[in-house]
């Protein structure tokens, strides 16, 4: 599109790629909890991204929106900016990984092509941001990402962690300090069935994490 979308678009296209990623539509009530917006302003806005030319979503109500082809390679400009972001400013800014998507969030709508272009040049054309996400690339095509979760392993499976949910600073935190990054090679060493407890080994060290953790993580087994 020639037209340059709002900020509010943007973010409603970013979430209905979000939220639509396993093929599904993206609901009212779940795209109006995740940008923490009342339903009605939910409708709104996905009759107003229906009604332009070309559309943007297709929105039937009672079943949710998915994006249109034009409406996916906008929130895909978006993504790519917010990913290029964020690992600028963890790798030259020095930002911690818990602090560059509240950051990159406000900063994705005010940059320009130019601007999106000399951070992927200075960065030497990254492919993934530091959570491990997959950074579409200039024809906005997103490369395939980890779906496996780390809570569906058993032993004596062994993984890469590939990439983990990014949007909860704490959990990052806690993470970071038990050097579960992307990259980190595990072992599964024991299941609880009763609780869904992992017990794991990094580099012979183990620890236990619950579902509430293993449910964040995305793992390739090797």
């Amino acid at each position: 599109m020639k037209k340059k979308l709002s900020h509010a678009s943007e973010d409603y296209l970013k979430a209905i790629y979000t939220l639509s990623a396993d093929g599904f539509s993206a609901s009212t009530n779940n795209l109006a909890a995740h940008l923490n917006i009342a339903p009605a302003s939910v409708t709104g806005m996905l009759q107003r991204l229906a009604s332009l030319s070309p559309p943007l979503v297709n929105y039937r109500k009672r079943h949710g929106a998915t994006l249109t082809d034009t409406g996916e390679k906008a929130a895909l400009k978006v993504i790519r900016r917010h990913r290029l972001l964020e690992t600028y400013l963890h790798k030259s800014l020095g930002f911690s990984w818990d602090e560059v998507h509240a950051e990159a969030c406000e900063l994705e709508h005010a940059v320009s092509d130019r601007f999106e272009a000399r951070i992927d040049e200075v960065l030497g054309h990254p492919t993934h941001d530091p959570h491990g996400d997959p950074i579409p690339n200039l024809g906005l095509v997103m490369p395939q990402e980890a779906d496996i979760r780390l809570s569906t392993l058993r032993p004596p499976q062994k993984a890469i962690i590939q990439r983990v949910d990014a949007e909860d600073g704490k959990l990052l935190r806690y993470l970071e300090e038990k050097s579960l990054l992307p990259g980190t090679k595990l072992e599964i060493r024991a299941f609880s069935p009763i609780d869904g407890n992992l017990t794991i080994a990094v580099d012979g060290k183990k620890m236990v994490l619950g579902s509430a953790v293993t449910c964040h993580i995305f793992i390739e087994e090797i």
